[in-house]
């Protein structure tokens, strides 16, 4: 498997600053003056640009690419990541051409390229001004909601193109897109693959609207976006686990055989306790009457929470009908009456149905966090167990 060693820092002359460009002539030569000033290392990408813009560089030291058509950001970054890895590189920092970002602040990102090697970091513009325009605010905010939804990471500005990219995670991510969801995609598939995300504040400049260039088609691009976040959403609230970068392990989890669950779920990110909280939740949202949408309504909840999906799905299974869900109705019917439920007739459960419901849910309210602590209680217990049966064997 391709991967950087976990603690050995990265040689900072193998990293290279990428600037894609695509018709941005009027800034593209000052872009990259400054980026040479603060990097030797500086390739450029021209995704088939027709202002003449890529020209103006034609005596500067850096390594020149070019798309003959405009394909896209994410196309434009794939390009020079493949070149910076054939000369040796081990990551490369991506700066936008249109001069909203200041290079010298890729000094900011070394301590962390330095401290985490195997980490995506991303420069988190200052919008204090009031030269930030309202759509790039709220497609800021949107993004970093999907972000949270689809990985339950959270970061203050996923659309930052300012960002370091380790070129052994970026070679082994499956990426589908080459356009501006490119940089959302490699985020959310990075936290899958156990990645973990860092931010740096960096500075951020927004020239008047006049002089403003900017190449996001409004109703193309957001196409793009919803259909990717569509698609991320739908793969985030599955129970398959991800492809992990840092681990593979062998075998395969089954709610059939839990003990050996138990013990490939230990190997990898999960501790007893987050997987006992998978597992109370479980319970807890099993035991609510969520007719027809509990299985999709537990995974929302754990993939929110970032707790291990398949457990919560596993555990929520003990609250299938009959028992758990006449035992809510119970306790609801007792907490309306001050007596139980003992007649059961096509008059007490068919057309006194909608009460029932309503008592099943106030009795689920009781019952299904006592019954998710017991589980998770268990569960812990359990895992612990384990755990320390593993530590021995090692």
């Amino acid at each position: 498997m391709l991967m950087i060693a976990a603690k050995e820092s990265p040689d900072i002359s193998n990293v290279f600053l990428v600037i894609p460009v695509y018709n941005h002539g009027k800034t593209l030569r000052d872009v990259v003056l400054r980026a040479l000033a603060v990097n030797d290392n500086v390739i450029v990408v021209d995704d088939g640009s027709t202002d003449g813009g890529p020209e103006t560089l034609a005596e500067l030291p850096i390594i020149e690419l070019r798309h003959p058509e405009n394909r896209g950001k994410g196309a434009a970054i794939i390009t020079a990541a493949n070149e910076a890895r054939k000369r040796g590189a081990t990551h490369i920092v991506t700066i936008d051409a249109d001069g909203q970002h200041d290079p010298a602040d890729y000094l900011r990102f070394l301590p962390l390229i330095d401290e985490d090697p195997d980490a995506i970091i991303v420069g988190t513009r200052t919008f204090d001004s009031t030269s930030v325009p309202l759509l790039s605010r709220f497609g800021r905010g949107f993004s970093n909601f999907w972000l949270r939804v689809q990985t339950g990471s959270m970061l203050k500005d996923t659309q930052s193109g300012f960002r370091v990219y380790p070129l052994p995670l970026l070679g082994w991510l499956t990426l589908r897109v080459r356009h501006y969801d490119f940089e959302i995609e490699v985020l959310v598939k990075s936290v899958w693959a156990g990645i973990t995300l860092r931010e740096v504040d960096i500075s951020v400049y927004y020239p008047p609207p006049s002089l403003r260039v900017s190449h996001f088609r409004l109703f193309m691009d957001n196409i793009r976006l919803s259909l990717l976040n569509t698609r991320l959403s739908l793969r985030a609230i599955t129970p398959f686990p991800h492809r992990r970068f840092t681990t593979a392990k062998a075998g395969k989890v089954s709610i059939l055989k839990p003990l050996r669950s138990l013990r490939l779920l230990l190997t990898g990110n999960n501790s007893p306790e987050r997987l006992a909280v998978a597992g109370g939740l479980g319970v807890f949202m099993g035991a609510l009457p969520l007719i027809a949408c509990q299985s999709i309504t537990t995974l929302f909840a754990a993939n929110y929470f970032r707790l291990n999906k398949l457990m919560a799905l596993a555990a929520g299974q003990i609250c299938i009908p009959p028992l758990v869900p006449a035992l809510c109705i119970e306790a609801g019917y007792f907490i309306r009456h001050g007596r139980f439920l003992t007649e059961v007739s096509l008059e007490t459960l068919g057309y006194q149905a909608l009460e029932r419901i309503f008592e099943w849910f106030l009795g689920s309210l009781i019952l299904g966090p006592l019954l998710g602590i017991l589980t998770g209680a268990v569960i812990y217990v359990t895992a612990l167990l384990l755990k320390r049966e593993n530590h021995g064997n090692s």
